[in-house]
């Protein structure tokens, strides 16, 4: 039952992206290690070769793995091509698309196979990241050492199994990402001390959501506070698990993200 859910999701996201213009999105891929990571890059409207820009990263969700290289634009990546937003940005955006067989968190592995839906995941720590993380993880790596994406502002957004993969990156890296916002994830609140002082994060979630319990959001978002992290928290009444459709119109959000830069450490005197 739980395969023919998965490819019913599939055709729904192949059947959407298909019917929508995302031409401006072009098409990438990157090897390493014989492995390849497939993406889509949108370039700011005046974009200019040789001057460094943010870069903000987003993770789809389950039903938007594969390889062709298109169905991760189902959900947020027409937010980036409205107009007002598009006149407004000033970064490159990546698109990643995690193969079906493989997650952006390496311990959804141990977990998937048992699970009817998302709600009850656990969260063992893993050394090593997935190979789709690896690799999205170079690909930011290499554009920051050619000097195409700014080290000082790169940001990573993520819906339901993106929105953990978000937490995941910002858990495993801390202070790489200047900002973070997670849409219907959950993540490990044990890291939240490290976080706290280097990324600043703006959770979304439904309060309705029957997949994604928001539990795990308020959860993440008291921790955070609690110790001091620049942390808004977005919780909309009776809306389900895609409360990315909401994020999606949230006053500010680009405003929001690009205006964050790594956090510096102080010197005392």
């Amino acid at each position: 039952m739980k395969k023919i859910f998965i490819f019913y999701c599939g055709i729904l996201s192949v059947l959407s992206v298909r019917s929508q213009d995302f031409s401006a999105y072009a098409k990438k891929s990157f090897t390493y290690g014989g492995e390849v990571l497939n993406y889509r890059i949108l370039y700011p409207l005046h974009y200019h070769a040789g001057k460094m820009y943010p870069l903000i990263i987003f993770l789809h969700g389950i039903g938007e793995r594969g390889s062709d290289n298109e169905k991760q634009l189902k959900h947020f990546a027409r937010f980036f091509l409205n107009d007002s937003i598009r006149r407004k940005l000033e970064s490159i955006v990546i698109f990643p698309q995690c193969p079906d067989s493989a997650f952006w968190p390496s311990y959804f592995d141990l977990q998937f196979d048992t699970l009817t839906h998302l709600g009850k995941v656990t969260f063992p720590y893993q050394p090593n990241p997935s190979k789709p993380s690896l690799l999205l993880k170079r690909l930011t790596d290499s554009l920051v050492k050619v000097y195409v994406a700014n080290p000082d502002r790169l940001y990573i957004g993520g819906l339901s199994l993106g929105g953990f993969g978000t937490y995941d990156f910002i858990e495993r890296y801390p202070g790489y990402f200047a900002a973070a916002f997670p849409i219907c994830g959950g993540g490990d609140t044990s890291f939240a001390e490290s976080i706290a002082k280097k990324t600043s994060v703006w959770i979304f979630h439904g309060s309705a959501d029957p997949v994604i319990h928001v539990e795990y959001a308020r959860l993440y978002y008291e921790v955070l506070k609690k110790y001091g992290a620049d942390v808004k928290y977005m919780e909309y009444k009776g809306v389900g698990h895609n409360s990315w459709e909401n994020a999606m119109l949230e006053p500010g959000l680009l405003e929001w993200i690009q205006e964050k830069k790594k956090f510096k450490a102080t010197s005392k005197n």
